[in-house]
Protein backbone atom coordinates (compact mmCIF):
# COMPACT_ATOMS: atom_id res chain seq x y z
CA UNK A 1 0.00 0.00 0.00
CA UNK A 2 1.07 3.62 -0.49
CA UNK A 3 0.05 6.33 1.95
CA UNK A 4 1.10 8.92 -0.63
CA UNK A 5 -1.41 7.70 -3.23
CA UNK A 6 -4.09 7.26 -0.57
CA UNK A 7 -3.51 10.79 0.72
CA UNK A 8 -3.61 12.29 -2.77
CA UNK A 9 -6.89 10.50 -3.59
CA UNK A 10 -8.34 11.39 -0.20
CA UNK A 11 -7.83 15.12 -0.81
CA UNK A 12 -9.50 15.10 -4.24
CA UNK A 13 -13.19 15.33 -5.14
CA UNK A 14 -14.41 12.35 -7.18
CA UNK A 15 -18.06 13.33 -7.45
CA UNK A 16 -19.86 10.83 -5.22
CA UNK A 17 -19.41 8.68 -2.13
CA UNK A 18 -19.34 5.33 -4.05
CA UNK A 19 -16.66 6.67 -6.43
CA UNK A 20 -14.60 7.85 -3.46
CA UNK A 21 -14.98 4.44 -1.75
CA UNK A 22 -13.75 2.57 -4.83
CA UNK A 23 -10.75 4.82 -5.52
CA UNK A 24 -9.67 4.75 -1.85
CA UNK A 25 -9.86 0.96 -1.84
CA UNK A 26 -7.73 0.80 -5.03
CA UNK A 27 -5.29 3.40 -3.70
CA UNK A 28 -4.73 1.22 -0.66
CA UNK A 29 -3.45 -1.51 -3.02
CA UNK A 30 -1.19 0.72 -5.13
CA UNK A 31 2.54 1.38 -4.96
CA UNK A 32 3.95 4.92 -4.69
CA UNK A 33 3.71 5.47 -8.48
CA UNK A 34 0.13 4.16 -8.67
CA UNK A 35 1.15 0.87 -10.28
CA UNK A 36 0.37 -2.69 -9.23
CA UNK A 37 -3.33 -2.45 -8.40
CA UNK A 38 -4.88 -5.88 -8.88
CA UNK A 39 -8.07 -7.09 -7.24
CA UNK A 40 -11.28 -8.48 -8.64
CA UNK A 41 -14.43 -6.40 -8.88
CA UNK A 42 -16.10 -8.92 -6.58
CA UNK A 43 -13.47 -8.17 -3.92
CA UNK A 44 -14.02 -4.43 -4.34
CA UNK A 45 -17.79 -4.91 -3.97
CA UNK A 46 -17.31 -7.14 -0.93
CA UNK A 47 -15.03 -4.81 1.03
CA UNK A 48 -16.67 -1.50 0.03
CA UNK A 49 -20.17 -3.01 0.59
CA UNK A 50 -21.30 -1.66 -2.79
CA UNK A 51 -23.24 -3.66 -5.35
CA UNK A 52 -21.26 -5.43 -8.05
CA UNK A 53 -23.07 -3.47 -10.79
CA UNK A 54 -22.09 -0.17 -9.11
CA UNK A 55 -18.43 -1.23 -8.87
CA UNK A 56 -18.32 -2.28 -12.54
CA UNK A 57 -19.89 1.01 -13.64
CA UNK A 58 -17.47 3.10 -11.54
CA UNK A 59 -14.41 1.22 -12.82
CA UNK A 60 -15.60 1.72 -16.42
CA UNK A 61 -16.07 5.45 -15.75
CA UNK A 62 -12.61 5.75 -14.18
CA UNK A 63 -11.04 4.09 -17.22
CA UNK A 64 -12.97 6.39 -19.58
CA UNK A 65 -11.88 9.45 -17.56
CA UNK A 66 -8.23 8.35 -17.53
CA UNK A 67 -8.09 7.93 -13.77
CA UNK A 68 -7.52 4.18 -14.13
CA UNK A 69 -5.42 2.47 -16.81
CA UNK A 70 -5.41 -1.29 -17.49
CA UNK A 71 -1.80 -2.49 -17.53
CA UNK A 72 -2.22 -6.27 -17.87
CA UNK A 73 -3.52 -9.43 -16.25
CA UNK A 74 -2.34 -11.49 -13.29
CA UNK A 75 -2.93 -15.14 -12.59
CA UNK A 76 -4.82 -16.02 -9.45
CA UNK A 77 -6.51 -19.03 -7.85
CA UNK A 78 -9.66 -18.38 -9.85
CA UNK A 79 -8.06 -17.79 -13.25
CA UNK A 80 -6.89 -14.21 -13.78
CA UNK A 81 -7.60 -10.69 -12.62
CA UNK A 82 -6.98 -7.35 -14.32
CA UNK A 83 -4.13 -5.15 -13.12
CA UNK A 84 -4.64 -1.38 -13.03
CA UNK A 85 -2.57 1.75 -12.60
CA UNK A 86 -3.93 4.86 -10.91
CA UNK A 87 -2.99 7.83 -13.09
CA UNK A 88 -1.73 10.31 -10.51
CA UNK A 89 -1.58 13.11 -13.09
CA UNK A 90 -5.31 12.74 -13.76
CA UNK A 91 -6.05 12.60 -10.04
CA UNK A 92 -4.04 15.77 -9.40
CA UNK A 93 -6.24 17.66 -11.90
CA UNK A 94 -9.36 17.01 -9.82
CA UNK A 95 -10.68 19.58 -7.37
CA UNK A 96 -8.46 19.85 -4.29
CA UNK A 97 -10.61 19.69 -1.15
CA UNK A 98 -7.88 21.20 1.03
CA UNK A 99 -7.89 24.57 -0.79
CA UNK A 100 -10.21 27.24 0.52
CA UNK A 101 -11.47 30.31 -1.24
CA UNK A 102 -9.74 33.35 0.22
CA UNK A 103 -11.98 36.12 1.48
CA UNK A 104 -10.38 38.89 -0.55
CA UNK A 105 -11.36 42.31 -1.76
CA UNK A 106 -9.16 44.26 -4.13
CA UNK A 107 -6.46 41.59 -4.00
CA UNK A 108 -6.01 41.84 -0.22
CA UNK A 109 -7.23 39.21 2.25
CA UNK A 110 -9.75 40.46 4.80
CA UNK A 111 -9.50 39.23 8.38
CA UNK A 112 -12.65 40.95 9.60
CA UNK A 113 -15.27 43.57 8.87
CA UNK A 114 -14.09 47.16 9.33
CA UNK A 115 -16.03 50.39 9.41
CA UNK A 116 -14.87 53.49 7.60
CA UNK A 117 -13.27 55.75 10.23
CA UNK A 118 -15.20 58.85 11.17
CA UNK A 119 -13.41 61.73 12.85
CA UNK A 120 -16.49 62.64 14.89
CA UNK A 121 -17.12 59.06 16.01
CA UNK A 122 -14.18 57.38 17.84
CA UNK A 123 -16.08 54.10 17.99
CA UNK A 124 -16.02 53.87 14.19
CA UNK A 125 -12.32 53.01 14.31
CA UNK A 126 -13.08 49.65 15.95
CA UNK A 127 -12.57 46.61 13.71
CA UNK A 128 -15.18 43.91 14.23
CA UNK A 129 -13.77 40.38 13.92
CA UNK A 130 -15.76 37.17 14.09
CA UNK A 131 -15.73 35.31 17.42
CA UNK A 132 -12.99 32.69 17.80
CA UNK A 133 -13.84 29.17 16.73
CA UNK A 134 -13.49 26.30 19.18
CA UNK A 135 -10.04 24.72 18.63
CA UNK A 136 -11.45 21.24 19.08
CA UNK A 137 -14.74 20.41 17.28
CA UNK A 138 -16.98 17.62 18.64
CA UNK A 139 -15.73 15.09 16.05
CA UNK A 140 -12.06 15.59 16.92
CA UNK A 141 -10.52 12.16 17.71
CA UNK A 142 -9.31 13.36 21.12
CA UNK A 143 -12.66 14.81 22.11
CA UNK A 144 -14.25 12.85 24.94
CA UNK A 145 -17.94 12.52 24.19
CA UNK A 146 -20.32 13.01 27.07
CA UNK A 147 -21.53 9.57 28.26
CA UNK A 148 -25.26 8.96 28.47
CA UNK A 149 -26.76 9.81 31.84
CA UNK A 150 -29.08 7.64 33.88
CA UNK A 151 -31.93 9.87 32.79
CA UNK A 152 -31.09 9.19 29.13
CA UNK A 153 -30.96 5.43 29.71
CA UNK A 154 -34.23 5.51 31.64
CA UNK A 155 -35.84 7.47 28.79
CA UNK A 156 -34.83 4.81 26.25
CA UNK A 157 -36.05 1.99 28.49
CA UNK A 158 -39.37 3.76 28.97
CA UNK A 159 -39.79 4.15 25.21
CA UNK A 160 -39.01 0.46 24.61
CA UNK A 161 -41.46 -0.64 27.29
CA UNK A 162 -44.20 1.62 25.92
CA UNK A 163 -43.82 -0.06 22.52
CA UNK A 164 -44.26 -3.49 24.13
CA UNK A 165 -47.15 -2.24 26.30
CA UNK A 166 -49.02 -0.80 23.29
CA UNK A 167 -48.50 -4.02 21.32
CA UNK A 168 -50.41 -5.99 23.99
CA UNK A 169 -54.20 -6.12 23.37
CA UNK A 170 -55.80 -3.15 25.11
CA UNK A 171 -58.56 -5.17 26.78
CA UNK A 172 -56.02 -7.42 28.50
CA UNK A 173 -53.63 -4.82 29.91
CA UNK A 174 -53.35 -4.82 33.70
CA UNK A 175 -50.90 -3.70 36.40
CA UNK A 176 -48.52 -1.66 34.25
CA UNK A 177 -45.91 -1.29 37.02
CA UNK A 178 -45.48 -5.07 37.38
CA UNK A 179 -45.28 -5.46 33.62
CA UNK A 180 -42.55 -2.82 33.43
CA UNK A 181 -40.48 -4.58 36.10
CA UNK A 182 -40.74 -7.94 34.35
CA UNK A 183 -39.91 -6.34 30.99
CA UNK A 184 -36.74 -4.75 32.39
CA UNK A 185 -35.72 -8.07 33.96
CA UNK A 186 -36.18 -9.86 30.62
CA UNK A 187 -34.00 -7.28 28.83
CA UNK A 188 -31.25 -7.66 31.44
CA UNK A 189 -31.36 -11.45 30.96
CA UNK A 190 -30.51 -11.11 27.26
CA UNK A 191 -33.80 -10.75 25.42
CA UNK A 192 -33.73 -7.86 22.97
CA UNK A 193 -36.47 -5.26 22.78
CA UNK A 194 -37.28 -6.30 19.20
CA UNK A 195 -37.65 -9.96 20.23
CA UNK A 196 -39.94 -9.04 23.14
CA UNK A 197 -42.17 -6.81 21.01
CA UNK A 198 -42.36 -9.49 18.30
CA UNK A 199 -43.40 -12.01 20.99
CA UNK A 200 -46.16 -9.67 22.21
CA UNK A 201 -47.42 -9.17 18.65
CA UNK A 202 -47.29 -12.92 17.96
CA UNK A 203 -49.31 -13.66 21.10
CA UNK A 204 -51.88 -11.02 20.20
CA UNK A 205 -52.28 -12.58 16.73
CA UNK A 206 -52.34 -16.12 18.14
CA UNK A 207 -55.15 -15.36 20.63
CA UNK A 208 -57.18 -13.02 18.44
CA UNK A 209 -60.90 -13.73 18.88
CA UNK A 210 -60.45 -15.66 22.14
CA UNK A 211 -62.84 -14.95 25.01
CA UNK A 212 -61.50 -13.26 28.14
CA UNK A 213 -61.51 -16.58 30.00
CA UNK A 214 -59.14 -18.10 27.44
CA UNK A 215 -56.50 -15.37 27.38
CA UNK A 216 -53.83 -14.18 29.79
CA UNK A 217 -53.77 -10.70 31.27
CA UNK A 218 -50.58 -8.72 30.76
CA UNK A 219 -49.26 -8.91 34.34
CA UNK A 220 -49.49 -12.72 34.41
CA UNK A 221 -48.15 -13.00 30.84
CA UNK A 222 -45.09 -10.90 31.70
CA UNK A 223 -44.51 -12.39 35.18
CA UNK A 224 -44.86 -16.07 34.16
CA UNK A 225 -42.52 -15.62 31.15
CA UNK A 226 -45.10 -16.90 28.70
CA UNK A 227 -43.38 -14.71 26.10
CA UNK A 228 -40.24 -16.87 26.30
CA UNK A 229 -41.77 -19.67 24.20
CA UNK A 230 -42.53 -17.23 21.38
CA UNK A 231 -39.03 -15.73 21.54
CA UNK A 232 -37.41 -19.18 21.30
CA UNK A 233 -39.67 -20.13 18.40
CA UNK A 234 -38.72 -16.93 16.57
CA UNK A 235 -35.00 -17.59 17.13
CA UNK A 236 -35.33 -21.17 15.86
CA UNK A 237 -37.22 -19.95 12.80
CA UNK A 238 -34.46 -17.43 12.08
CA UNK A 239 -31.75 -20.10 12.43
CA UNK A 240 -33.72 -22.41 10.14
CA UNK A 241 -34.00 -19.65 7.54
CA UNK A 242 -30.24 -19.07 7.65
CA UNK A 243 -29.57 -22.80 7.34
CA UNK A 244 -31.99 -23.11 4.41
CA UNK A 245 -30.30 -20.22 2.64
CA UNK A 246 -26.86 -21.76 3.20
CA UNK A 247 -28.05 -25.13 1.86
CA UNK A 248 -29.59 -23.42 -1.16
CA UNK A 249 -26.31 -21.72 -2.09
CA UNK A 250 -24.36 -24.94 -1.55
CA UNK A 251 -26.77 -26.68 -3.92
CA UNK A 252 -26.28 -23.91 -6.49
CA UNK A 253 -22.51 -24.25 -6.14
CA UNK A 254 -22.81 -28.00 -6.79
CA UNK A 255 -24.81 -27.35 -9.96
CA UNK A 256 -22.17 -24.89 -11.17
CA UNK A 257 -19.36 -27.41 -10.66
CA UNK A 258 -21.39 -30.07 -12.47
CA UNK A 259 -22.31 -27.57 -15.23
CA UNK A 260 -25.91 -28.54 -14.78
CA UNK A 261 -28.46 -27.17 -17.28
CA UNK A 262 -30.17 -25.29 -14.46
CA UNK A 263 -27.14 -22.93 -14.29
CA UNK A 264 -28.76 -20.84 -17.02
CA UNK A 265 -31.37 -19.77 -14.45
CA UNK A 266 -28.82 -18.54 -11.87
CA UNK A 267 -29.14 -14.76 -11.53
CA UNK A 268 -26.29 -12.27 -11.34
CA UNK A 269 -27.02 -11.59 -7.67
CA UNK A 270 -26.88 -15.30 -6.86
CA UNK A 271 -23.61 -15.68 -8.77
CA UNK A 272 -22.11 -12.73 -6.89
CA UNK A 273 -23.25 -14.19 -3.56
CA UNK A 274 -21.66 -17.54 -4.44
CA UNK A 275 -18.37 -15.78 -5.12
CA UNK A 276 -18.49 -13.65 -1.97
CA UNK A 277 -19.18 -16.77 0.13
CA UNK A 278 -16.19 -18.51 -1.46
CA UNK A 279 -18.26 -21.49 -2.61
CA UNK A 280 -17.08 -21.30 -6.24
CA UNK A 281 -14.52 -19.48 -8.34
CA UNK A 282 -14.84 -17.14 -11.31
CA UNK A 283 -13.31 -19.82 -13.54
CA UNK A 284 -16.02 -22.30 -12.51
CA UNK A 285 -18.69 -19.72 -13.31
CA UNK A 286 -17.21 -19.13 -16.75
CA UNK A 287 -17.04 -22.86 -17.49
CA UNK A 288 -20.67 -23.25 -16.46
CA UNK A 289 -21.71 -20.32 -18.66
CA UNK A 290 -23.06 -18.22 -15.78
CA UNK A 291 -23.04 -14.46 -16.34
CA UNK A 292 -22.12 -12.20 -13.45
Amino acid sequence: MSWQVSNQCNTRKFGSAPRKQVIMFLADKASDDGEGVYCSKHSIAKFTELSLATVKRIVRDFIAEGILVQTGERECDYGYTIEYRICLAAVSELHDLTKRKANTEGGQQKSGVSKTPDANDPASEVTMTPPPVSPRPPNHPKTIQKPPTRADMRGREDQDFEKAWRAYPADRRRNKTTCRQQFERAIKDGTTTEEFICAVSAYATETEGYTRSKVCFSDNWFRESIWQRLVEEAREAQMDAVAREENQFRQLAGWVRERNWICQHISRNQAGELLSRGLISEAELRRAGVAW
